[in-house]
């Protein structure tokens, strides 16, 4: 297992937002947390990535127990994510905001930086060609110098992606990836992900209430309801499943391809 919460939970002023949540990813796996709104899931995210510490309970990811790291600490072990509103820095270009992932694998001196030399420019050439080769992936390389902002809110997922990517994650977080795409847009991204699965032997879990682009990447699924699980395995298993369907799904027919 890549990564695995134990009895998770976490309260807010005396309010259990997550209660006692377990489960675990395998390498390469696709794994989606579902569930509607207020149900935990970015909580989940947030304590993975350590913006939130856990009430209780622990997360291990390669066997290491990251309660007590600090966001940073957890980048620089291999978890990258995006956010479901995204988070791009508006005053910088496309590569711009890429080559900030790269940040944490730079190793130079502070006078390096200062007057340009050595391990410096070293760096950041190799990183504008890291930075090219995922834009070139992402089919962003056209607009590498454009504000990244000014792009479409697809591409600029996308641009949140490569960025994420340029940390070198084993593990992946995506929060709702394909929020505000349509159909077209979404098969490109689902087809995306897998290819980023496979060329960087990534795990990937991910946030989305678009069922039927669940349906067709992951390989399992946990619901959440008022922070507890519900269900925990295949997707067309939870799409018959009693508790799921009151909480969320509704009509099952919305996977229908």
């Amino acid at each position: 297992m890549i990564l695995e919460l134990k009895g998770i939970s976490k309260s807010f002023g005396g309010v259990e937002a997550i209660k006692d949540v377990n489960f675990s990813i395998k390498k390469g796996e696709i794994f989606a947390l579902i569930g509607p709104n207020g149900a935990g899931k970015t909580t989940l995210f947030n304590i993975i990535t350590g913006n939130y510490k856990p009430s209780k309970g622990q997360v291990f990811f390669k066997n290491q127990l990251l309660n007590p790291l600090k966001p940073h600490q957890i980048v620089h072990l291999g978890i990258a994510r995006t956010f479901q509103n995204i988070r791009l820095f508006s005053s910088m270009s496309v590569l711009e905001n890429v080559l900030i992932g790269f940040d944490k694998s730079i190793r130079y001196s502070v006078f390096e930086a200062f007057l340009h030399l050595g391990r410096f420019k070293k760096a950041e050439k190799e990183s504008k060609e890291k930075a090219f080769a995922l834009l070139r992936e992402l089919n962003l390389e056209h607009f590498a110098h454009e504000k990244a902002t000014s792009l479409s809110y697809g591409q600029q997922r996308k641009v949140e992606i490569a960025r994420a990517m340029a940390t070198n994650p084993s593990l992946l977080l995506l929060d709702e990836p394909a929020a505000g795409m349509n159909s077209a847009e979404g098969e490109e991204l689902a087809e995306l992900i897998f290819h980023l699965r496979d060329t960087y032997k990534l795990s990937i879990l991910l946030i989305e209430h678009d069922m039927k682009f669940v349906n067709k990447l992951c390989d399992r699924v946990l619901v959440l309801d008022y922070g507890k699980t519900i269900f925990e395995g295949d997707i067309k298993e939870a799409v018959l499943n009693k508790e799921v369907i009151a909480a969320y799904l509704g009509d099952i027919e919305v996977l229908e391809a």
